[in-house]
């Protein structure tokens, strides 16, 4: 299953941001392009709509099972602070 990978590499992705790592963001970017260029027709497709608009949080919440991902530009499901 190609979604440990994706999982690690989205950690991997937040944790680069965080600390201003381009090096990593850069190279967790490619990796996950190519990820859903390659596995597109294997993956859920709400997770290709995540990665494919690099809502790359919501992608490790939907790949952490929550349920209750915030609404966004693209819509989802409001978060319970929203009305």
């Amino acid at each position: 299953m190609i979604e440990p990978v994706i999982k690690i590499s989205l950690a991997n992705l937040l944790a680069g941001i965080q600390r201003a790592d381009a090096d990593v963001i850069t190279a967790e970017m490619e990796k996950l392009d190519g990820v859903l260029s390659t596995e597109r027709n294997h993956l859920h497709p709400q997770l290709v709509h995540f990665l494919e608009r690099r809502s790359y949080a919501k992608a490790l919440m939907f790949l952490g099972g929550e349920s209750d991902i915030p609404v966004g530009a693209c819509g989802g499901r409001p978060s319970p602070t929203q009305s």
